[in-house]
């Protein structure tokens, strides 16, 4: 009866702090940061690196007074179930093909675009031809990532025994397998390579990457059913960034692409059948 006693009070204590709210309160909107830079990098040493993530909340923070983003931790894997019970509000820089297929979500639209691309050790008579094909090629990737030429299959075993696949959780430690000749191609996003490739320019020259692309993608912020912010309301927050030009002051040096988005392009989807 005691332990019963407990947990009614608990569910009360939750109601009432989500529903006794005085007047003009904020609302607090819980946000995925999963580690995927340059969006979300880690903490090092008690020194915590900035990244995209951030500066985009701090962004849509500062813009109004009626939600207050925050950033809450997860992992790749553990985002569906986090998003799923309510650990988190929005999971975002999604694709609604990255898993999402069979968990309810609303798809808004951010209007930035990045993409996947190929890394090869640069050597003498070696172009863009060697990219063409990936059989019989070692692959360095990240793990849990999904990539297109995949199908979007993630499952570590299915890219090990069908491309070659060695996974880690570095993109780092990828590109320079390439140069230590463990691997013969790395999979990169876009934004990663311009900031690794700035980091390390005297090795920059070692590399040849790819003109072909593996996917170019726009980033989805996805929002559960029960989310405090309505899709409509997060499109029209970032559409205020966008028009201020401050979007493009985050992301458009790491060369992720701000593009136009249309008035009302969220979508409602997922699921269980």
């Amino acid at each position: 009866m005691l332990t019963l006693r407990r947990a009614l009070e608990g569910v009360l204590l939750v109601l009432c702090s989500s529903l006794c709210l005085p007047a003009g309160a904020e609302q607090l909107v819980r946000v995925g940061s999963v580690y995927f830079p340059p969006y979300v990098l880690k903490q090092e040493q008690g020194k915590v690196d900035r990244g995209l993530l951030p500066q985009l909340l701090d962004a849509l923070n500062q813009a109004q007074n009626e939600y207050r983003f925050v950033a809450v931790p997860t992992s790749l894997p553990r985002r569906y179930r986090d998003f799923e019970q309510g650990r988190i509000d929005m999971a975002i820089f999604e694709n609604p093909q990255w898993g999402w297929q069979k968990v309810a979500h609303t798809a808004v639209d951010m209007g930035l675009e990045d993409a996947e691309v190929f890394v090869a050790r640069a050597e003498t008579g070696r172009d863009q031809s060697y990219f063409t094909t990936l059989q019989g090629k070692r692959l360095a990737l990240y793990s849990g990532y999904h990539y297109a030429f995949a199908g979007f299959n993630a499952e570590p075993r299915f890219l090990a025994q069908n491309f070659n696949a060695k996974l880690t959780y570095s993109h780092d430690s990828n590109l320079s397998m390439l140069l230590r000749g463990r691997a013969e191609i790395a999979l990169v996003t876009r934004s990663y390579l311009s900031d690794f490739l700035a980091r390390h320019r005297e090795t920059a020259s070692q590399y040849l990457v790819s003109t072909r692309t593996d996917q170019t993608y726009h980033h989805y912020a996805l929002l559960r059913p029960q989310a405090p912010i309505s899709a409509q309301a997060l499109s029209a927050l970032l559409q205020t960034l966008r028009s201020s030009g401050q979007l493009a002051d985050i992301f458009g040096r790491h060369q992720i692409a701000v593009m136009p988005v249309a008035a009302d392009s969220s979508v409602a989807t997922g699921g269980a059948d």
